[in-house]
């Protein structure tokens, strides 16, 4: 491999540390995000210990008509309701009016059976998740979240005969090569290593805020995000969209962290000019140590693939480009408007800056995660295809799945 040209200039930044929180601080700020956010979304009046209204479900036949035309991805109205009204409806049907009946879930293309768990769904525990319904969220991030611990295990047992970080390394080349000298070079006319010296010479103090931003931002911020858009989306079927969309996008991500290791700048040779400016500053996140976490996973950056999700998000949610809206969904008044379009424009703009000021990421990682996010907002229904192995699983567990809170307060409005 031919080795890519940089002006060597030996990184010097004589920058303090920056204030750093306990090793538990980040910790408890998710936990009382999640805890939180589980107490807002609850399901207003609603017992958990008083069984005497529902002993044939968790609502009256009332209530559960209404919230079955607003369930989310369709993994959890009331199953014995004619699910004619659902928002997915090729996800399930039903099939008879004896109680309790199979579910019929369409899955690639055909007609699986699978059992019914409305029987249990005055089981204590199926009671909890229906006054917590934000539970199943914690759980479905969780998984995910263990899914990215397995990265490192996988890719070093893939390249476990030529050396992983050999591998890495000559990706990371192979990038910054690409950058500067194929037809598109002219999409980054500043190298990364320019825009850190930038930082490095006469702003520091920027430096460090950006620091602390790639430390602390990437997880305590995805999490209130997705909490606090469980809140306010308009639909849970809104929401379970770009739930889905961000999972996928992970998941996407993870297989190329398995087959592709690709080492972040501040990993390589100090010839190359780059510096560890989060280390240095001794601003790391609890999150980016341990013996799982993996180093070599700077493509594509899911820093940015998040905060691309989350700044549509951000633009869908400020209705300024929708002529119509979600039934109960009012239109925001424009200062509020405008507030979530800079959002939506601002927020991936300064984690872009981070990501490559810190040396943690090159331009090429942003940009395949732009794509990656893109395939899954489109593929995002595949995860539908699961609804008859989460079926089973319910089904092993006693438990039925809660209704969701998001949307209430438009109603309760």
């Amino acid at each position: 491999m031919a080795t890519t040209t940089v002006d060597y200039e030996e990184p010097n930044w004589g920058s303090g540390a920056a204030w750093k929180l306990p090793g538990w601080g980040e910790p408890v700020i998710v936990v009382s995000i999640l805890v939180g956010s589980m107490i807002i979304t609850r399901k207003h009046g609603f017992k958990i210990f008083d069984r005497r209204r529902t002993k044939r479900g968790l609502l009256s036949d009332q209530d559960s008509e209404t919230d079955s035309s607003r369930s989310s991805d369709d993994l959890l109205v009331q199953d014995y309701m004619v699910t004619s009204q659902i928002s997915d409806d090729e996800s399930i049907d039903s099939i008879s009016t004896v109680k309790n009946p199979p579910k019929k879930r369409r899955c690639c293309g055909t007609v699986v059976y699978t059992p019914n768990t409305s029987r249990f769904a005055d089981y204590y525990h199926s009671r909890l998740l229906q006054k917590f319904p934000f539970l199943i969220e914690m759980f479905y991030w969780i998984i995910t979240y263990a899914f990215y611990r397995c990265t490192k295990i996988l890719s070093e047992s893939i390249f476990s005969g030529k050396g992983i970080w050999d591998v890495a390394q000559d990706h990371a080349l192979a990038i910054l090569e690409f950058e500067q000298y194929s037809s598109l070079h002219f999409l980054w006319p500043v190298k990364e290593v320019s825009v850190q010296r930038w930082f490095m010479h006469g702003h520091q103090t920027f430096l460090t805020i950006l620091n602390r931003s790639y430390a602390l931002i990437h997880i305590p911020g995805t999490v209130g995000f997705i909490a606090w858009y469980y809140y306010v989306a308009p639909s849970h079927n809104t929401f379970a969209i770009v739930r889905r969309t961000m999972t996928l996008t992970n998941l996407f991500a993870f297989a190329i962290f398995i087959c592709y290791p690709c080492m972040p700048p501040r990993l390589l040779p100090r010839e190359y000019g780059f510096l560890d400016t989060v280390g240095h500053n001794d601003g790391q996140s609890v999150w980016m140590k341990g013996n799982y976490v993996n180093s070599l996973a700077a493509m594509p950056s899911m820093h940015f693939g998040y905060s691309f999700c989350i700044g549509c998000t951000m633009l869908y949610h400020s209705g300024v480009f929708r002529k119509t809206l979600e039934p109960g969904e009012r239109r925001k008044s424009r200062p509020w408007a405008i507030f979530y379009v800079l959002l939506a424009i601002a927020y991936p703009a300064w984690i872009l800056i981070t990501i490559v000021a810190t040396a943690n990421h090159y331009y090429l990682d942003a940009c395949v995660a732009f794509f990656v996010a893109i395939l899954g907002f489109l593929c995002n229904r595949i995860f539908l295809t699961l609804l008859p192995l989460e079926d089973l699983l319910l089904w092993c567990l006693r438990l039925h799945k809660p209704i969701p809170t998001t949307g209430d307060r438009f109603r309760r409005s």
